[in-house]
């Protein structure tokens, strides 16, 4: 058994990989199709990592997709009742690529929702309002990330509250799973400013962070 399992070998894959291995957690690394691409990142990280393809064993309590919604949708049909009871972490932005100016979800729901009502895992929305590139430092002009975290699971939740701040991150739990509907328009407005040449200051290098009052 390991701590966590990500899936995928793309850059939200490598930074969450690096602060986990930061976290001091050991780390199943399952690649869609390509083993090498996992074992290449995972002798670049050198962590606690083992390597494997996606439809193998879920070895990690925690399991974190690094994918795409609809990518996310069919790993929960895949594994079906292998899910249940594991803290699935959705951080997925499910931005309608087709008009790039909406979301694909119900106006009412949310990604993390629809994924819930699909599987027994326990689902906890995390990372959606994180850059990659921001992930491996863990930090923007010095200041540590911010993890909004929204879960139904009080269990659950604090798994994920507990991976973050191990990994030098800031976790920030902003009320139940429905609150990932908020989150996702948060992650689609970051992801509106970095995708906008007017604006070069925000080039996917940014954080949304929660200042409280002194």
């Amino acid at each position: 058994m390991t701590d966590l399992t990500i899936i995928g070998t793309g850059n939200m894959a490598r930074g969450l990989a690096a602060r986990a291995v930061a976290a001091g957690r050991s780390v199943q690394l399952l690649a869609h199709e390509d083993k090498a691409k996992a074992d290449s990142l995972a002798a670049e990280l050198d962590g606690k990592i083992t390597t494997g393809v996606l439809g193998e064993q879920l070895t990690g309590a925690l399991v974190i997709p690094a994918v795409y919604f609809d990518a996310s949708r069919a790993i929960v049909e895949q594994y079906g009742d292998a899910l249940t009871g594991k803290v699935y972490v959705d951080i997925t932005n499910p931005v309608d690529f087709a008009t790039f100016d909406s979301l694909s979800v119900p106006a009412d729901s949310s990604a993390a929702e629809e994924l819930q009502k699909a599987t027994g895992a326990k689902v906890v929305k995390a990372f959606n309002t994180t850059f990659a590139a921001t992930l491996s430092d863990g930090t923007v002009a010095g200041h540590p990330l911010d993890v909004l975290i929204a879960g139904d699971d009080a269990a659950a939740t604090q798994a994920v509250v507990e991976f973050a701040s191990a990994a030098g991150l800031n976790p920030v739990v902003v009320g139940p799973q429905r609150r990932a509907h908020q989150l996702e328009h948060m992650g689609f407005l970051h992801i509106l400013l970095s995708a906008n040449e007017e604006l070069p200051a925000y080039q996917w290098n940014s954080a949304l962070k929660v200042v409280p009052a002194a």
